[in-house]
């Protein structure tokens, strides 16, 4: 996620405690949907974190752009 622009999201990890939190939270859900097996039973859970994910990718993206525009 954001290869291209590692030395900032590194920067941020750093010092904005926002972002590490989202971005731990994203690397959470990442490991719990890869992890789960999508059955009947659990369809909408796993569909559930699917969307925060990409909430939280979103989030990240939005912070990530306004950090680096900044400079």
């Amino acid at each position: 996620m954001f290869e291209d622009q590692l030395a900032a999201v590194q920067e941020l990890l750093d010092s904005d405690p926002e972002f590490k939190g989202l971005h731990d939270r994203h690397g959470e859900l990442k490991e719990k949907i890869a992890n789960t097996p999508v059955t009947s039973i659990n369809q909408l859970e796993v569909e559930k974190m699917k969307k925060e994910k990409l909430r939280i990718k979103d989030r990240l993206a939005k912070i990530l752009t306004e950090f680096t525009s900044g400079r």
